[in-house]
């Protein structure tokens, strides 16, 4: 864990804790699974704000196109085929044993998000932001639904009550894809070098998905009179 600012702060009774994320990244999915087990048992947790954050792990992959996940990720190893996929079926029975099932990696496919993101801009927008997150996890990791197409989006959108005309018209005229860039900048300016990364009152900085015991350590370390110390 790093200290993003060592100045103290008093607990006020709010929280903030951020949260980017790629939706493509298995240990994303799994990231915010453990983030809400840790609130879960978080004696503050009533007073906690998460707020979700775009990161892409790929800003150059084609638009509107997917690919075999394992295939993927063997080319950007070296690896091959059979290595990728254990790499990634080791990932399945990590969210497994975390009570996160069914997670499917290996016979995922995978692609740009950088519709996606703009998807869950709009939904943000119009007041979906936890909604939309868990519904693009829960199509892309639970179901291995395309989260990838304009259409898939505006069918995800439909079923959160966004206006699908409009969920169209946004996402051809690309309306969120500064914001999502900005975002992305400001986590690799806070020291984010992958995702997820967390950050809690803007003074914790956690890399990579993190046990459950581990981010209860920080939240309560967060709210402790020696809050500014560094942990780890």
């Amino acid at each position: 864990m790093m200290v993003l600012r060592t100045r103290e702060k008093n607990w006020s009774r709010a929280m903030r804790v951020e949260i980017w994320s790629d939706v493509v990244c298995p240990w994303c999915g799994l990231g915010q699974h453990r983030l809400n087990e840790a609130l879960r048992r978080f004696e503050h947790a009533d007073q906690v704000t998460v707020v979700h954050r775009s990161f892409q792990l790929d800003p150059t992959a084609p638009i509107g196109e997917s690919r075999p996940a394992a295939e993927t990720v063997a080319a950007k190893t070296g690896g091959s085929l059979e290595q990728a996929r254990a790499m990634m079926t080791r990932v399945e029975d990590l969210a497994r044993a975390d009570g996160l099932t069914p997670y499917i990696v290996a016979d995922n496919r995978t692609g740009s998000t950088a519709l996606t993101h703009e998807f869950l801009a709009h939904a943000t927008d119009r007041g979906r932001h936890d909604e939309a997150w868990d519904a693009v996890f829960a199509a892309h990791f639970g179901r291995a639904e395309s989260v990838f197409t304009v259409d898939a989006l505006v069918a995800l959108g439909e079923g959160l009550g966004l206006a699908p005309a409009e969920t169209r018209q946004v996402l051809t005229d690309r309306r969120h894809r500064e914001r999502v860039a900005r975002e992305g900048a400001r986590a690799t300016r806070l020291g984010a070098t992958g995702v997820p990364f967390t950050v809690i009152d803007d003074r914790f900085g956690v890399a990579g998905a993190q046990d459950v015991d581990t981010l209860l350590e920080v939240l309560r370390r967060a709210v402790s009179p020696a809050g500014s110390d560094r942990v780890g």
